[in-house]
């Protein structure tokens, strides 16, 4: 099938940096012009291939280009267009189209769109937040700073930042940039953040510090709690069947945490069937959210 020979194709490409069109035919057992027209499907679909005549030439990929280098299988192929429909929460439905025109490549391989999968990523402020991230990609290319009002405990502050990711995650979405406020990376709750402002101003990329650079969310704080056995289907729903350990006390749990608020939110859903036996403030804010329930029902 020619898609998977492009996809093949792709990651020769992403894994040795250079080939030869005679190397890819020989291992795709096919012709020179097939390869020939399958470079030019590739650049149709926007992947940047640069072809160099001559002694050390070959085929690449331009540099500073990103892709994941990883192969997709038919079943991963067709999972992604499923997820591909499913943003159609939070984009135009022609974004989508033209995704998948590239996917095809124009080739004679049929993507079916009639998946048996619904992904629905809508929230009450669909709306708004199809324009929230819309703008964030632009700033994103554009290099522009964002500003934005922002909701939290604490009360209501305007921030600025670089804006570098949008970021999908703990079914919510974020973005994640440097705050000059903070003069720290941050992500940013969209669902919290209100009065977007795409600014003239531009940035210089920064580095991106390691322990930030997967997706912004570092596990690097360490929970322990005790569950009743009432609730081993939520943990298993939430982090696999073996993800605690059962003890004559109930079902113990050791995970690795970056929120706290999402972390407190998502403990004191099990009400008085779990007990947190580190960190300390963990538990102390469990414990004070418990007292202030109490006093008012009380």
């Amino acid at each position: 099938m020619r898609l998977d020979r492009l996809l093949g194709i792709l990651t020769v490409l992403l894994q040795n940096d250079r080939a030869t069109a005679p190397e890819l035919a020989e291992k795709f057992e096919v012709s020179r012009r097939t390869i020939g027209r399958d470079i030019d499907a590739l650049c149709q679909a926007g992947i940047p291939i640069v072809t160099r005549q001559g002694g050390g030439g070959g085929i690449s990929i331009a540099e500073g280009f990103k892709l994941d280098k990883s192969v997709l299988t038919a079943d991963e192929l067709s999972s992604l267009i499923a997820a591909l429909k499913g943003l159609g929460s939070v984009s135009e439905q022609s974004a989508i189209e033209r995704t998948l025109d590239k996917l095809r490549a124009n080739s004679g391989t049929v993507i079916s769109l009639r998946e048996p999968v619904v992904i629905d990523l809508a929230s009450h402020y669909k709306s708004s937040l199809t324009e929230k991230i819309g703008l964030i990609k632009q700033a994103v290319r554009e290099q522009r700073l964002i500003e934005f009002d922002y909701y939290y405990e604490k009360g209501e502050t305007r921030r600025r930042i670089e804006p570098y990711l949008a970021v999908f995650q703990w079914a919510a979405w974020y973005v994640f940039g440097f705050c000059l406020d903070r003069q720290d990376w941050r992500l940013f709750k969209l669902g919290r953040l209100w009065g977007l402002n795409l600014l003239d101003e531009t940035y210089a990329l920064r580095e991106i510090p390691p322990e930030r650079r997967e997706s912004g969310f570092p596990d690097n704080q360490k929970l322990a709690a005790l569950f009743d056995v009432s609730e081993r289907y939520k943990l298993i729903e939430t982090y696999g069947p073996d993800c605690y350990t059962e003890t004559g006390d109930g079902l113990r749990l050791e995970i690795g945490y970056s929120n706290k608020d999402y972390m407190v939110s998502w403990l004191l859903g099990f009400g008085g069937k779990v007990k947190v036996l580190e960190p300390p403030e963990i538990a102390e804010e469990l414990r004070a959210a418990a007292e202030k329930i109490l006093l008012r029902y009380r």
